[in-house]
């Protein structure tokens, strides 16, 4: 049965810009132990939701189910990643608040990888679906970062970046 997943950006980090870089790189990623083992649970088709601190859940997508392995902060493998189909960035990002009051439950956004019931984050997807907050083709994040993949590809190759979407 798919499971689904609230993925924290870290973006308290003020030395590495995580956050960018799972946006741009359209990824979900965990970092050092124990938590980029967490990455590892994740499956093909799950949810994932990306979470920004003050801010909310800032993009989604369906995981790919294939663990990815780098170095991060110049040590081997200490980045465990997955990317994700139908990424969508989510603007305005959707608060805690509202997280909470759509899934009918307490979502503690406290850890750096959190399992959410999968019919819980189901309503979740449906309410950002329903509202139009998902964004395939947005050239800013909703926390302001340029996005340049989308941008560009739009301007330059004047395509899509998923056609038939």
């Amino acid at each position: 049965m798919p499971k689904a997943y609230i993925i924290n950006t870290n973006k308290s980090n003020k030395e590495y810009d995580y956050e960018s870089d799972m946006i741009n790189n359209e990824k979900c990623a965990a970092y050092f132990s124990p938590e980029k083992d967490k990455i590892d649970r994740i499956e093909a088709n799950d949810i994932v939701f990306l979470y920004s601190n003050n801010n909310g859940i800032i993009a989604r997508g369906m995981a790919t189910g294939l663990v990815e392995v780098a170095e991060c902060q110049g040590r081997e493998d200490e980045e465990h990643y997955m990317h994700l189909n139908r990424f969508d960035l989510i603007s305005p990002a959707v608060e805690s608040v509202t997280i909470n009051k759509e899934t009918d439950s307490v979502i503690v956004l406290n850890r750096t990888v959190i399992e959410v019931p999968y019919d819980k984050a189901l309503k979740l997807w449906q309410y950002m679906t329903k509202k139009g907050l998902h964004k395939r083709e947005a050239t800013v994040s909703s926390v302001g970062s340029r996005v340049e993949k989308y941008g560009n590809q739009k301007q330059d190759a004047n395509i899509e970046p998923y056609p038939g979407w």
